[in-house]
């Protein structure tokens, strides 16, 4: 039965248009679990996991507030969680469980680019069969030591504690949490933060309580946060508002220059967003989202030389996304 439901999961992988390493993506769908609780009501409560070391999984802790004795599982086969290291605010979370699953390969942040392929494998919905996701990386954001990650690859409840995995099956971050309604934007935290996971005392009292950064009030949360449904809902006036908060408070933050250049040039103060995307740039020269918007004012201005420029500062990050924008330069500036 475990071998027939992870054969399912590759074949609906390899469908997609990723170059995968099918050796290496059945590897890390060996190493993602179902959690499952009952809740006071009697309802059963169910999350996901992603196993990273021996008889140890990461998850979300939220999927542990309502259920008293929580169990991981797969397929029919079931284990009992004997204790949980519990990061709350940044909402990770350690289960300890005598399981005979292989751990994911851990992947690192740094090197992760943007428009990086990728894929999000977890139990949305709560389905035996892992689902999985194909999406690129959006961007990253410097949070508490580690960089939390917006990609494309949707999930939904139940996959809370899933895995998003590069095209090598190594493990980058934990699904955590989605702006509402559609579209919508889908993060992903760390998996730097384990290694500060691993250092907290065992727990073995369930429900788990505890607020986690991105449910705090609004007005409180991460600026990346914040700016999310302003960018969503083209609320440029709000998101140049809050751009400016964050490169005020955060003046060599390139993803903060990068939104308050977006907002600027929304709003149509082109010269002002190309100082913001000069300043993104200037941060992080591999900001290529930054650069496609400079080459877009380019564009518009009549600015075959800076165009040029541009092109050739892209091909050096990645060949790839320099035929993009070549392709993009022969449209107008609204496409």
């Amino acid at each position: 039965m475990r071998g027939f439901i992870l054969l399912a999961a590759l074949m609906s992988f390899t469908q997609t248009s990723l170059a995968l390493d099918q050796v290496k993506v059945l590897k890390s769908l060996q190493s993602v679990v179902m959690i499952r609780g009952y809740n006071s009501s009697g309802g059963l409560a169910y999350g996901s996991g992603v196993v990273v070391e021996e008889n140890k999984a990461i998850t979300n802790c939220h999927i542990f507030r309502s259920t008293s004795a929580p169990w991981v599982t797969r397929g029919e086969d079931t284990y009992e969680i004997e204790s949980v290291q519990a990061d709350r605010w940044h909402d990770l979370c350690l289960v300890t469980a005598r399981m005979p699953f292989t751990p994911a390969p851990i992947g690192s942040s740094d090197n992760i680019k943007r428009e990086q392929e990728i894929l999000s494998i977890g139990h949305s919905n709560g389905v035996l069969v892992p689902i999985t996701s194909s999406g690129v990386i959006k961007t990253t954001y410097n949070f508490d030591g580690g960089k939390v990650i917006r990609s494309s690859a949707k999930f939904l409840m139940g996959a809370s504690g899933s895995g998003i995995f590069d095209t090598d099956g190594n493990l980058l971050g934990i699904n955590t949490f989605k702006t509402p309604g559609r579209p919508a934007y889908f993060y992903s935290l760390p998996i730097e933060w384990l290694a500060d996971l691993k250092k907290l005392p065992s727990e073995t009292k369930f429900p788990i309580t505890g607020k986690a950064f991105w449910e705090d009030d609004d007005d409180k949360k991460p600026f990346f946060m914040q700016m999310a449904i302003p960018e969503i809902n083209q609320d440029w006036p709000k998101l140049e508002q809050i751009a400016g908060k964050w490169t005020e408070t955060y003046p060599k933050d390139t993803e903060a220059w990068f939104e308050l250049g977006v907002a600027q040039e929304k709003l149509n103060k082109l010269d002002d967003a190309k100082q913001s995307y000069l300043k993104s740039v200037a941060i992080d020269a591999n900001n290529t989202s930054a650069l496609f918007r400079l080459g877009v004012i380019a564009q518009s201005q009549g600015d075959k030389s800076s165009m040029a420029s541009i092109n050739s500062t892209i091909a050096k990050i990645d060949e790839n996304l320099a035929k993009e924008f070549s392709e993009m330069l022969g449209c107008n500036i609204h496409c």
